[in-house]
């Protein structure tokens, strides 16, 4: 759709192509879960008459868990940073300045920190608040029933909820360092017998100090 709950949704050249590679990338539910997160970003913003960047935001949003897909993922890196790198990647192939790059890519980086992401840029902020209140519910009673309604009706959530926790696991199967001070950590620690992943005690009393 070109807007939905009158937020509008930006059909620029690079916009569209953006969102035709996180289509085609993911499963429709991560697919209505970057666009919710969108949707509900511009949302929380608009009522706080925050101006912003929509193209930077949407791009920001709709390519902000490229690295939860298969296709996207190293070996080692915390997925955020896979996903901000093949955002990058992305976006410098369609000359894309550099500066709305690393935009993009901060937003993506950091966008499971919603506490630093916040003291960033709206665009930066915009994808962890969106994202978030997708994810948790946080900040969903801002927002007017009538636009929820629209915006899911829109985007539905497809079992987001298991989806998630499925991925969560199997980043933790597949590459467990990567989430070495992360919160999925915790996913794997409650479902996976044996989980390798040290917590934050155990690093710093395994620190080679004599004490």
């Amino acid at each position: 759709p070109r807007s939905v709950a009158g937020i509008r949704i930006p059909c620029g050249e690079v916009t569209r192509a953006a969102a035709t590679l996180a289509r085609e990338a993911s499963s429709e539910t991560l697919f209505n879960h970057v666009m919710r997160s969108y949707l509900f970003g511009c949302a929380l913003f608009d009522r706080r008459g925050v101006p912003y960047d929509r193209e930077l935001a949407f791009l920001s949003a709709v390519l902000h868990d490229l690295g939860l897909v298969e296709a996207y993922r190293t070996p080692d890196e915390r997925f955020e940073l896979d996903g901000a790198d093949a955002a990058q990647r992305f976006l410098k192939a369609r000359h894309v300045p550099d500066d709305r790059i690393a935009v993009v890519w901060d937003a993506i980086a950091l966008h499971t920190d919603a506490a630093i992401a916040a003291r960033k840029r709206p665009e930066i902020a915009m994808v962890a608040v969106g994202s978030g209140a997708d994810f948790s519910g946080n900040g969903l009673d801002r927002i007017p029933s009538g636009t929820l309604d629209d915006i899911l009706g829109a985007f539905p959530r497809k079992g987001f909820k298991q989806d998630a926790v499925d991925t969560m696991l199997s980043l933790c199967r597949t590459k467990p360092m990567s989430v070495l001070m992360h919160p999925f950590a915790e996913v794997g620690r409650r479902h996976l017998p044996g989980f390798p992943v040290p917590t934050v005690e155990d690093l710093v009393l395994a620190a080679p100090f004599a004490e």
